[in-house]
C-alpha cells in the first residue's frame, strides 16, 4: 500500500460513525450486513449511512454486493491487511522484542472464540 492510499483509508476511518460501521463490519465477516441493517445498528438514518458507506467504499475499505433489493456490505480484508501492514511494517526497526507486545495483542484478539459448551467442559476438566 502506498502512502496516498493509506491516508485515504485512515481519513475515511477518522469519523466516529464510519469507524463504528467499519468495526461492526469486521465483526460480521464473512456474512456482511445489509445497508439498512447497518443504519439501524449504528443508529443513523439510511441516507446518512449511505453517504458514510460511499466514503468507506471509495477508500477501498468496504465493498457492496447487491442481493435482490438489498446491498450487503463487507470489509475488504485484503485492503484492511494492507493498511495494517503499512502501519506496522517498520515497527521497532527490526527489533522483535519491542514489537512482541503488539503481536501478542493481535494474536489474542484473533483467537477463535470458544463456545459456552466448550468453556463449561474445559472448566469441568479443570475441577477434576
Amino acid at each position: 500500500m502506498d502512502e496516498t492510499r493509506a491516508i485515504d483509508a485512515l481519513g475515511a476511518l477518522a469519523q466516529p460513525t464510519r469507524l463504528d460501521t467499519f468495526r461492526l463490519l469486521v465483526k460480521r465477516e464473512p456474512e456482511g450486513v445489509a445497508a439498512g441493517e447497518l443504519a439501524r445498528l449504528v443508529g443513523v438514518p439510511q441516507n446518512t449511512m449511505s453517504a458514510h458507506l460511499s466514503v468507506l467504499a471509495r477508500a477501498g475499505l468496504v465493498v457492496g454486493e447487491r442481493h435482490s433489493r438489498s446491498i450487503i456490505y463487507r470489509v475488504d480484508l485484503s485492503v484492511f491487511r494492507e493498511l495494517t501492514t503499512f502501519l506496522v511494517q517498520d515497527c521497532c526497526d527490526g527489533r522483535p522484542d519491542v514489537c512482541a507486545p503488539l503481536i501478542g495483542s493481535i494474536k489474542a484478539c484473533c483467537a477463535p472464540a470458544t463456545t459456552s459448551a466448550a468453556r463449561k467442559k474445559s472448566h469441568a476438566r479443570q475441577k477434576l
